[in-house]
């Protein structure tokens, strides 16, 4: 009997090309203005590259939402072990703000990451199969961070303000928002410097709300 084995390495490639072309394409132009053709041409394959792998531009987009913000996640993740793993150390006295948006910032290079997690976000309101997995990933980062907050709290003798988890709600809006707003005022482009101006402007905002949250 033949065994059922997993995609090659090989198709595995072509679906990360197509899925990683997909993602600027998306960021550039929108879900509805991209085309199969443009998403084959920056990967570098035919449509029926792409045939072999999606069933359709949508299937591509859901797929490519889903690996967007389960990456963010284990990275957030990844990046607190970090930071727990240097110990008291590792925590700066008065640097809550800038420890937050060293995690939030995690997966963020620039203008365009900014440009698809907004356009992921406009999809999400009408697509329900967007929606259900965005939440799932949202509450996922959400709870991430609140654990985060509540163990720098511990470690600092601060007292929180708020609920950890309405806490961290509220400095992932306040961070959201503010790289959207960074965009639009056209603070951020792909360059170097343009990603440390939409960090400089998101770690503004989070020391604003960290002021609020713990004392």
């Amino acid at each position: 009997m033949t065994d059922v084995k997993a995609p090659t390495r090989s198709r595995e490639n072509t679906r990360q090309r197509l899925m990683d072309a997909a993602m600027e394409v998306f960021a550039e132009v929108g879900l509805d203005a991209a085309s199969v053709e443009a998403i084959c041409d920056r990967a570098g394959f035919t449509r029926g590259a792409f045939y072999s792998n999606f069933d359709t531009k949508d299937e591509l987009f859901l797929q490519l939402a889903a690996r967007v913000a389960s990456d963010r996640v284990t990275a957030v993740q990844a990046r607190i072990g970090e930071l727990v793993a240097a110990g008291t150390d590792g925590f700066d006295e008065g640097e809550i703000a800038g420890l937050l948006e060293q995690v939030l910032d995690v997966g963020i290079l620039g203008r365009s990451d900014v440009l698809l997690m907004s356009e992921i976000r406009l999809r999400s309101l009408r697509d329900p199969d967007v929606a259900r997995a965005l939440l799932v990933q949202d509450a996922e980062l959400c709870r991430t961070v609140s654990q985060m907050i509540t163990g720098i709290a511990a470690l600092k003798g601060a007292e929180l303000q708020m609920d950890a988890d309405q806490a961290a709600q509220l400095m992932l809006t306040v961070w959201e928002t503010s790289a959207v707003h960074a965009v639009m005022q056209g603070v951020a482009d792909e360059s170097q410097a343009g990603v440390d101006a939409l960090r400089a402007t998101t770690g503004a905002r989070l020391a604003e709300v960290a002021h609020l949250v713990l004392c």
